[in-house]
């Protein structure tokens, strides 16, 4: 298959049809190339509290209720354009009030047929805990779908290598982003490199990018798209099977084997997945030493 994953710029909105155009433009292009997974990021749909104009934007909890409040249509939106070009679209990830609770960080996947699902994000940033109030949502998911078991980290998830256990058969990990500092980005970049060693499949990463002054949540962002595989037999010898520039909006395309996939699993050099259970009772049996 071919999968498609974006550095995602925002752009001011002065309407629905404008939000429209542009992803449906964004998908166009990604189709055009053969794409049929397609990656947009984390936050991306921070770009829809402008269609409230500025002091909503600007304004953290109004923001996060502008947003939450287009949910339905974003989901018409994403629904049709993957049914239109027939390809599976993992949508931006938006705050969205599910219940009398706090706003969780939510990715909603699309098929192809219209169906779709979603992903919530499992574990807060010091950001969205201490200063925005994002809530941890519901369970990790594993999405059985024609293109192979798919499942998706956002952003920090994709740093917790017990999370990415829990996928250990997913052939794909997604890993949506929103990373203000350059450090930011290569500690995701870390963590989906790491699960894809760890559980010897493919990882997608994708990236916010770009300054707005109009937004206290997403005003800095700093990325690229990329995936990634384990650096053994059937992959690139860096693990890297494809990779954006940074900060450059856009498409990044890569060619993804499941074959490869399922050799390496069998008989790769190395046996990351099947040798994980050695740890445990070496873990439990560290015993501390005086020196």
């Amino acid at each position: 298959m071919i999968v498609a994953t974006a550095a995602y710029p925002l752009d001011w909105l002065e309407s629905w049809a404008q939000y429209e155009d542009k992803l449906a433009h964004w998908v166009d292009d990604a189709v055009e190339h053969g794409a049929q997974l397609l990656v947009f990021p984390e936050y991306g749909a921070m770009e829809l509290s402008t269609l409230e104009g500025i002091d909503v934007a600007r304004d953290l909890e109004r923001s996060i209720h502008a947003v939450s409040e287009r949910v339905e249509e974003t989901i018409e939106l994403h629904r049709r354009l993957a049914q239109e070009q027939n390809v599976y679209i993992l949508g931006s990830s938006a705050p969205v009030l599910d219940g009398s609770g706090r706003p969780v960080n939510r990715a909603i996947f699309y098929a192809p047929d219209g169906v779709h699902e979603h992903q919530d994000k499992q574990i807060m940033t010091r950001f969205e805990r201490e200063t925005w109030n994002i809530a941890a949502g519901g369970p990790l998911k594993l999405f059985d779908t024609a293109l192979g078991k798919i499942g998706i980290l956002i952003c920090y998830d994709s740093e917790f290598p017990l999370l990415g256990r829990a996928l250990q058969d997913a052939d794909l990990i997604l890993v949506p982003s929103c990373t203000e500092a350059l450090s930011g980005y290569w500690r995701v970049r870390i963590g989906a490199m790491s699960r894809a060693l760890e559980n010897q499949c493919v990882s997608v990463m994708s990236s916010l990018v770009g300054e707005y002054a109009w937004s206290e949540s997403v005003d800095v962002n700093t990325g690229m798209g990329g995936v990634f595989g384990p650096p053994d037999v059937g992959f690139p010898s860096n693990g890297v099977l494809a990779e954006g520039t940074m900060n450059q909006p856009g498409w990044t395309y890569a060619e993804v084997d499941l074959t490869a996939i399922s050799n390496v699993r069998a008989d790769g050099r190395v046996l990351n997945r099947a040798h994980w259970i050695e740890q445990q009772p070496r873990v439990d049996s560290v015993t501390i030493c005086a020196l």
